[in-house]
C-alpha cells in the first residue's frame, strides 16, 4: 500500500460484514498501518452474525439496514460490496450515484445488461469500478498478462482449469440463494461453482487473454453441460467449452458434489510454452518447449491487494485493473452456459451417496472426479468421452450478447 502523502483518510463503507465481507472487515481491522482509512458505515440487516461484530461497535461505526438508509445520513468515499449476487448491480449503481468509488465482490452478477448498468452508472457519475477477482490484482497475473500481450510464449492455443471443492449442507442452507437461479422477485443470481467458488478461474482465463490491462477476451460461443446432485434449483457440477474472440478454446471443469479437495489447476498452451498451474505448488509457471522455466509467483501472496488498490485509487486516481468491462465476459459466459442446457441434468440416484451429519451432509457423485479429471486431461467434455451420465449442451453464440436470457 502507498504511503499517504496529504493524510486525508478515505472513509469506507462495507456492505455486508458476514460472509465474505467478514474478509475485507479482517482485512481493514487487522492492517498495522491504519492511517490513511476509517471505516465510516456499515450496511448489514443482521450485523450482530459477524464474529467481529463487537470490534465494529468498539470503533462506533455507524450501523444500517440498507445502503440508501446509509446515504441518507452520510457520504463515504469507498464501498466495498460483499451482498448477494443479485444486489451487486443495484448496490454498486447506488453507490456510484451517491459518489463514491466501489469496489464490489465477484461475480459482477447473473446476468450481463448488469455489466450495462454498472458501466453507465459509472460513466455518469465519474467513479471507478472495481471487480473483485483478486488474482487480477496481484502482480503474478498481472505479469503473466504482460507477456503474453508481448507474445513472449507465441500464440496461445488452448487453456483449461479444473477445481473440484466440496460442499455440503451447510453451504448451500448458509442463506435463502445459494443454488438458486432466481430471487423472490425473479432477479437473475445464477448461483452456480461457476458463478462463485469458481467463478475466478473462469474469469482468469479470458483476464490474461485481454489485450490491455483492464480488458479480457470475449466468449464467442459456448457449450455447457450442466448436473446436480444436490437437491438445490440450479447446477453443482460442470464442464464447458468457449471459444474467446482471438480464437482460443477455453475448457472449464468444475464440481461441488465430490469428496476431496482438488484444485484449482491449470494449463494454458501455447506455441512455445505452456504456463501451468496447481494449488498444491502455488507458484505459475512457465514451461518453455526448450526446457527453460520462468516463475511467476503465487498469484495469491498479496490477497487483499484490490482492497488497497482500491483506496489507492481514491487516494491518487490510481485505475483498477479489474472493472466491469474486464469481469463481464466471465457473466456472458456462464449465462451461455444456462442456455446451452436450461434443462439441468441429474445425476443417477444410484451413484448419489450422502454422508455425514444431519446438516452438514455432503452429497458426492461416485467416481465423479475421476471422470472430471479425465475429461481435463483429454481436453474434451464428458458427453464426448461417452460417460454414461452424460448429456451434450448446445452450442451458444455469445456475438452481440447483451441481455440474459436472449
Amino acid at each position: 500500500m502507498k504511503e499517504v502523502e496529504n493524510h486525508n483518510l478515505v472513509d469506507i463503507a462495507l456492505v455486508a460484514i458476514g460472509g465474505y465481507g467478514l474478509v475485507y472487515l479482517s482485512g481493514l481491522l487487522d492492517n498495522p498501518r491504519r492511517a490513511n482509512f476509517c471505516i465510516n458505515g456499515v450496511i448489514d440487516p443482521m450485523p450482530e452474525s459477524c464474529r467481529r461484530f463487537d470490534e465494529v461497535k468498539a470503533l462506533r461505526v455507524p450501523i444500517y439496514d440498507t445502503l440508501e438508509e446509509f446515504y441518507q445520513h452520510h457520504r463515504t468515499d469507498l464501498v466495498l460490496i460483499s451482498s448477494p449476487i443479485h444486489l451487486h448491480a443495484p448496490h454498486t449503481c447506488l453507490s456510484l450515484q451517491n459518489g463514491s468509488t466501489v469496489l464490489c465482490e465477484k461475480p459482477l452478477g447473473g446476468a450481463i445488461q448488469e455489466a450495462g448498468m454498472m458501466i453507465e452508472a459509472r460513466d455518469r457519475y465519474g467513479k471507478q469500478v472495481g471487480i473483485g477477482y483478486q488474482w487480477s490484482f496481484n502482480a503474478a497475473i498481472l505479469n503473466l498478462k504482460k507477456d503474453i500481450q508481448a507474445g513472449y510464449f507465441g500464440a496461445p492455443k488452448r487453456f483449461k482449469t479444473i477445481t473440484l471443492w466440496p460442499r455440503d449442507e451447510t453451504y448451500y442452507h448458509r442463506n435463502n440463494w445459494a443454488g438458486k437461479q432466481r430471487d423472490a422477485d425473479g432477479n437473475w443470481i445464477l448461483d452456480s461453482p461457476i458463478n462463485n467458488a469458481m467463478a475466478h478461474y473462469l474469469h482468469n482465463m479470458f483476464y490474461v487473454l485481454g489485450s490491455t490491462r483492464e480488458t479480457s477476451a470475449r466468449p464467442e460461443w459456448v457449450t455447457a453441460e450442466l448436473y446436480r446432485a444436490n437437491e438445490i434449483e440450479n447446477f453443482d457440477t460442470a464442464a464447458l467449452r468457449c471459444m474467446t474472440d482471438n480464437g482460443v478454446e477455453l475448457l472449464f471443469y468444475v464440481s461441488h458434489a465430490i469428496e476431496e479437495n482438488y484444485g484449482p489447476v491449470f494449463s494454458y498452451e501455447f506455441e512455445q510454452a505452456t504456463v501451468r498451474y496447481n494449488l498444491q505448488d502455488p507458484i505459475i509457471r512457465a514451461h518453455f518447449r526448450d526446457g527453460s522455466v520462468k516463475e511467476y509467483g503465487n498469484p495469491d501472496q498479496v490477497y487483499l491487494q484490490k482492497m488497497w488498490d482500491a483506496i489507492d485509487a481514491v487516494h491518487f486516481g490510481a485505475v483498477l485493473a479489474c472493472g466491469p468491462e474486464a469481469a463481464k465476459s466471465q457473466t456472458a459466459c456462464i449465462d451461455g452456459a444456462q442456455l446451452s442446457m436450461p434443462g439441468i441434468v441429474e445425476f443417477p440416484k444410484e451413484l448419489v451417496k450422502i454422508s455425514g451429519e444431519t446438516g452438514k451432509r455432503l452429497t458426492a457423485v461416485a467416481g465423479l472426479a475421476d471422470a472430471l479429471k479425465t475429461c481435463y486431461e483429454k481436453s474434451v467434455l464428458p458427453s464426448e468421452e461417452k460417460i454414461a451420465w452424460s448429456q451434450a449442451g448446445k452450442k451458444v453464440s455469445l456475438i452481440g450478447f447483451e441481455r440474459y436470457p436472449k
